[in-house]
């Protein structure tokens, strides 16, 4: 079968197609036969790599991807719940790589896709729904009425993040540069403020949760958000390369307010992704795709990501839907 992996760090060039073995799913594992995988910020940081939290666990050769959708080909001893030909949407092992045409990974790590979803779609929503589910429903445990922030809402994290609180019936406020503002309200924004023209923390009041998703590292960001949360608030942050600083947790202690990031080497969160294809299906939530490559075009693909302004997701085509 054939794989994109890198022998060296460095830029989009180091990314090579060879013929690799095809894997066997072990116990509790199942192989899926890859027909998308997307393009994620960590791709190119692990291509580059790796920042302080990856790169201790980098190992070269190496593949890359953190998502991707196919069909069940096969189920190792112990997988009860997949069998196959079931079309799913997931993540591969850690650091295994998911831009490959075949993929054995933890049955725990994938759902079955969301009926009214193609295989583009259900790839460029793994890992950034689990993502944005962790940090939205699980530790912001946002609710009805409440008030959350979201920063970098028209990314791949972000947009999902945005749509997940809207479908507890928050009042969602997200932060993008003002071309993306037609386009978070479609996806039900109320409030939108222009990260570069605009000061939120003059704008915004009684903020209950913000979610920090932009890939921007800015401890003044951070400094200004504590302003615009309410007492007891909590800040949720992916970026766990970049520490809180000691002024950031006393000015959430003056608050009472609480901090915590996303992030870490356990993936077993399938059932994160069968809430979400619930949501799908019910047309709560819906992917949002910047554009499609062929998996041959991967350079061009991550080029476009790094340029930090792509709205929702880009995707890998590895086969044709009709390919089945």
């Amino acid at each position: 079968m054939k794989a994109i992996r890198i022998h060296e760090f460095g830029g989009p060039e180091v990314m090579k197609m060879e013929t690799v073995a095809r894997p066997v799913p072990a116990a509790g594992e199942i192989l899926v036969k890859v027909y998308a995988a997307s393009v994620n910020p960590a791709d190119y940081v692990i291509r580059e790599g790796g920042n302080d939290f990856l790169r201790p666990y980098l190992q070269l050769p190496m593949g890359l991807g953190i998502d991707l959708a196919g069909v069940v080909e096969a189920v190792g001893a112990g997988v009860e719940n997949f069998k196959p030909g079931d079309r799913v949407y997931g993540l591969p092992n850690f650091l295994d790589g998911a831009y490959t045409e075949y993929l054995a990974a933890r049955a725990t790590q994938f759902a079955r896709m969301p009926g009214t979803a193609t295989f583009n779609e259900a790839a460029a929503m793994a890992s950034c729904a689990s993502i944005a589910w962790n940090g939205v429903m699980e530790l912001g445990n946002v609710q009805a009425g409440q008030r959350i922030l979201i920063h970098g809402a028209a990314g791949g994290v972000g947009n999902m993040a945005l749509q997940f609180a809207k479908s507890r019936g928050a009042y969602v406020i997200g932060t993008a540069s003002a071309h993306n503002f037609d386009f978070l309200r479609s996806l039900g924004a109320d409030e939108v403020v222009d990260y570069k023209d605009e000061n939120f923390e003059t704008l915004l009041h009684d903020v209950t949760v913000v979610f920090n998703a932009s890939p921007v590292r800015d401890a003044a960001m951070r400094m200004k958000s504590v302003q615009v949360m309410q007492e007891g608030g909590i800040f949720v942050c992916t970026q766990v390369d970049f520490p809180f600083s000691e002024a950031f947790i006393n000015a959430l202690a003056a608050k009472q307010a609480t901090a915590t990031f996303i992030g870490g080497t356990n993936l077993d969160f399938g059932y994160r992704l069968a809430e979400v294809a619930t949501l799908v299906d019910e047309g709560k939530v819906k992917a949002v795709i910047s554009k499609v490559y062929p998996w041959e075009e991967v350079a061009a693909a991550h080029r476009e990501s790094e340029t930090r302004h792509v709205r929702g997701k880009i995707v890998l085509e590895i086969r044709k839907e009709e390919e089945i």
